[in-house]
């Protein structure tokens, strides 16, 4: 398969077409409706197809050859790129010419992204998926943005760091997010093709501070240590086992979950001090012993804040990711991968596969985060950019970890724009059976709550301490004061963290 070429002029030719032809998320949206854009989320382009059937605007040709895989007459590419046009597109490796007709070798999409900085839009291209190839996946593909793609860039810390490191870059996607915050960015990948992919979408984003090094894990980056390190790796756990297709973008050559294991191990020598690491990872429960035992013995000497999102039992897993290489149930070849992927997992006893966020911090002293949690339920109205909950909460830790109890006290709160308090009676009684605290942005959490619990909450509007508010709860309720403090304070903290209450100041 060909990879696009770097050729500075063509590019740059490229890019002002694209962006003088509306070639944008919301003009493709715009052009076949919201249920033919949901039709091509899930893989089915008829939908896209008719809705642009016949038209030759700019927007409507370059969407019909680089998203839909169409092919169309030369002149009609030719004027939708009038500067770089369908030879220049040639020589830049997009497309192959064959007579009057076009067609695509790439994937060229719009993506637009909403974070700390602001509205972003670019140009990614990869290989194109099954729906334009016809057929299984290469086991070079290089992946265009997906749904971890899209979960890993927003949980990107939105700091500003010196250097950064996306390891395992594929196309490019989370180097390009973290140019937005790093003022020098690594991206590594043990495939050519998917560098010279990146390197292409650097370059038609414009975007001129990410080194592309070619490598295994950590080996391009010997001896470097960074601020902020980024990974979607190839995490999926994949029989080792002959016959079994190992995609460069996925699977990462690794018994059952080695390879996230590896990842981990390797960032104590290649964080700086302070710094972050944020990374996709799956893991398995064996023989009905918890992977999170298995994941905090893998972060021992770090910061650690890891939140599982979902699980699924060997079959489910195994059939999700033979799908994924683009062979059809109930063939033969598909029937023969389920067997050997079954027969994998029984080999270690796997009951289930885990799939999470991982954050890391190589800690100044010793490590003072360990959060091991479970988040299954819908994030969120602003859940595509986490990464700005996640360095609140991260901010709030390290303030709480210098405060004790009467310092804590001592501290006006308020809390945050975005918590609403459920109350739920029996008919008739005029007290509440439950009570809950709910989140409308970030991880959408909910926390029960006693009526103490509540009137704190409540009563934190910025103006008075801890302290005072404790003392009057004290009196309303008819409670000891001390033994009221010492019951709500944990949970205080807690909702500190979790970004519920805020510090007034």
């Amino acid at each position: 398969m060909l990879t696009p070429t770097l050729h500075a002029p063509l590019i740059a030719r490229l890019r002002t077409d694209l962006a003088g032809a509306g070639f944008t998320v919301e003009a493709l949206t715009t052009l076949w409706g919201a249920e033919a854009a949901e039709a091509l989320a899930r893989g089915f382009r008829v939908p896209a197809r008719r809705a642009i059937r016949g038209a030759t605007r700019p927007s409507a040709v370059l969407a019909a050859v680089f998203v839909l895989g169409d092919e169309r007459p030369v002149e009609e590419l030719d004027a939708a790129l009038p500067g770089c046009g369908a030879a220049g597109a040639e020589e830049l490796g997009l497309v192959a010419l064959d007579g009057d007709r076009v067609r695509t070798r790439v994937d060229l999409r719009p993506y637009s992204f909403v974070d700390g900085d602001g509205v972003g839009n670019w140009w990614i291209a990869s290989d194109p998926g099954e729906l334009t190839s016809g057929g299984p996946l290469r086991e070079d593909h290089v992946l265009g943005v997906g749904g971890a793609s899209l979960t890993l860039s927003g949980l990107i810390l939105p700091i500003p760091v010196g250097t950064a490191l996306d390891l395992g870059t594929g196309c490019g996607i989370q180097a390009l997010h973290a140019a937005r915050y790093a003022d020098h960015v690594v991206a590594t990948d043990i495939s050519e093709r998917a560098l010279a992919f990146a390197a292409f979408n650097a370059a038609l984003n414009a975007v001129d501070t990410i080194e592309f090094r070619l490598g295994s894990l950590f080996e391009p980056v010997a001896g470097e240590r960074f601020d902020l390190i980024v990974s979607n790796p190839p995490f999926v756990i994949t029989p080792r086992a002959p016959g079994v297709p190992e995609y460069e973008y996925r699977d990462g050559g690794r018994a059952g979950d080695e390879l996230i294991q590896a990842v981990i191990g390797g960032l104590r020598d290649h964080l700086a001090p302070g710094g972050t690491a944020q990374l996709l990872g799956n893991w398995e429960y064996r023989a009905g012993v918890d992977a999170f035992d298995r994941v905090r013995a893998w972060t021992d000497g770090l910061d650690a804040w890891v939140i599982e999102r979902d699980t699924l039992d060997p079959a489910l897993y195994a059939e999700t990711w033979i799908r994924d290489g683009g062979l059809k149930p109930g063939s033969d070849d598909f029937d023969r991968l389920y067997e050997l992927w079954l027969d994998d997992f029984r080999s270690r006893a796997v009951d289930r596969i885990g799939f999470g966020y991982l954050m890391l911090r190589r800690p100044a002293g010793t490590p003072t985060l360990a959060r091991f949690e479970r988040l299954s339920g819908e994030l969120g109205e602003h859940g595509a950019g986490l990464g700005g909950a996640i360095a609140g909460m991260l901010r709030t830790h390290d303030r709480l970890q210098a405060l004790d109890d009467v310092a804590l006290l001592s501290q006006a709160l308020t809390v945050a724009p975005d918590v609403t308090e459920e109350r739920h009676h029996w008919p008739g009684e005029e007290h509440p059976r439950v009570i809950a605290l709910r989140q409308g942005g970030g991880f959408a959490r909910s926390v029960p709550a006693d009526t103490a619990l509540a009137g704190f909450v409540g009563a934190c509007d910025g103006t008075l301490s801890g302290a005072a508010l404790m003392s009057a709860l004290a009196e309303v309720l008819g409670a000891d004061a001390a033994e009221l403090r010492t019951a709500l304070l944990p949970d205080v903290r807690r909702l500190l963290v979790e970004g519920f209450l805020r510090f007034a100041d």
